[in-house]
């Protein structure tokens, strides 16, 4: 087990130092030609790779941490690939077994985040409010996945917004686990954890409104 165990951390850094590396450069550069998609592949695959293998780390030494990470990390990677294939939702494309299994089995996990969360405020633990900042993020991504799922999105370019979002996300996480590693203790625990979504959200929210096209829009 020892063995299997040192196997998959070196997976997970390399995954981890890939993604980050990948999602670095995605952001910085001219988005949507040949060479950003296939920055982004190295993207989700370095994050698929960092994502699974912190939810096997986790059962082997339970850590919040690496479980937190993990599914957060699965989710907005593989739903932000997702959504480029789902760009006739408002004509109510057909939506694939991975969808339905991505979108609820992240809303079972941001139940029990925001659960988990409340249970550790309430013991007045501050790491409480790391897995409650995750939860409603999630909740939130769950919530926009199943409005779009039923063809009632009210933006054109539903499928591109989805997509930065999400692998803005998955890149946050990357950030966080960074961070949170490589912290000496200058920074207490929940602000580094809380300090790479802090930063990256503002962006998030400035890229989708200047993105965002109305369905009432003519293209």
């Amino acid at each position: 087990m020892g063995y299997i165990f040192k196997v998959l951390l070196v997976l997970h850094i390399i995954g981890g130092s890939i993604g980050l590396i990948a999602g670095t450069i995605s952001i910085v550069r001219k988005k949507g030609d040949k060479l950003h998609g296939s920055i982004g592949k190295l993207f989700l695959t370095g994050m698929l790779a960092t994502g699974f293998s912190s939810l096997v780390l986790a059962i082997i030494h339970p850590n919040y941490f690496l479980f937190i990470v993990g599914i957060f990390t699965i989710y907005m990677s593989a739903t932000g690939q997702r959504y480029l294939r789902l760009k006739r939702l408002q004509e109510c494309q057909k939506i694939l077994a991975i969808d339905y299994v991505l979108t609820y089995g992240m809303l079972v996990a941001a139940l029990a985040f925001i659960g988990f969360g409340i249970y550790l405020v309430i013991k007045s633990q501050q790491f409480g409010a790391v897995f409650l900042v995750f939860g409603v993020l999630s909740l939130r991504m769950v919530r926009k996945d199943i409005h779009n799922y039923r063809c009632k999105d009210g933006e054109k370019n539903y499928w591109l917004i989805a997509h930065l979002q999400r692998m803005m996300g998955a890149y946050a996480a990357s950030a966080t686990a960074f961070v949170v590693v490589n912290n000496t203790g200058i920074l207490p625990g929940v602000i580094t954890w809380l300090l790479p979504t802090a930063i990256i959200l503002p962006l998030i929210v400035k890229w989708t409104k200047k993105y965002k096209v109305p369905l009432s829009a003519k293209l």
